[in-house]
């Protein structure tokens, strides 16, 4: 009795048979459905526009502030203070020695070089989050109304219960009359 081949089962000249192309084609078209089954969960997991225009770098124009001007600008929800220094602002901070402050820097390491006249630093208070006033009681920096922290012009802490200095936002100048808060070395 001869035996017979099923046609199903028959072998192509190349040594394959039709189920290893079905079995090929039904696990193709699992890979596909689960990748597109998967794609929206994945998508989902990045950050919508909103919270991307939310971190983004803002331009700051320079040019209307005068010689001692504070500006209030929001970055990322947070307040940040851009003040233009006058030359005796420059020239007081200079003369304070580091040693003498409760977090100390140097006058340098707290504005760029090539625009010591620019302060950019975070404006919240460093020991609870209050908003310091700017030049209160005749003070050339901010005082903290909540708790009596006291910062000088370039934002170092002079007087606590602060224990560090107002941090420094990442920046940059974009020439002399513009900078750019969110992008750039912190200074």
């Amino acid at each position: 009795m001869a035996t017979t081949v099923a046609p199903s089962d028959a072998a192509h000249p190349h040594g394959t048979t039709r189920r290893d192309f079905l079995f090929l084609a039904t696990g193709a078209g699992a890979v596909v459905g689960a990748a597109a089954l998967a794609w929206p969960f994945v998508a989902s997991m990045a950050p919508d526009a909103d919270t991307i225009a939310a971190g983004a770098p803002i331009d700051v124009d320079l040019t209307p502030i005068a010689d001692g001007q504070i500006v209030n600008v929001f970055w990322r929800g947070k307040l940040i203070f851009v003040r233009h220094l006058t030359e005796k602002e420059v020239a007081d901070m200079k003369a304070v020695a580091p040693a003498s402050l409760i977090d100390p820097a140097p006058f340098l390491g707290r504005v760029k070089e090539g625009h010591e006249r620019w302060l950019v630093a975070y404006g919240n208070c460093t020991h609870l989050g209050c908003v310091p006033i700017a030049n209160a009681n005749g003070l050339e920096g901010w005082a903290c109304p909540c708790h009596g922290s006291q910062f000088d012009a370039v934002g170092r802490v002079t007087r606590g219960p602060a224990p560090i200095n107002l941090p420094i936002p990442p920046y940059a100048f974009q020439g002399d009359t513009k900078v750019r808060i969110g992008e750039g070395a912190t200074a």
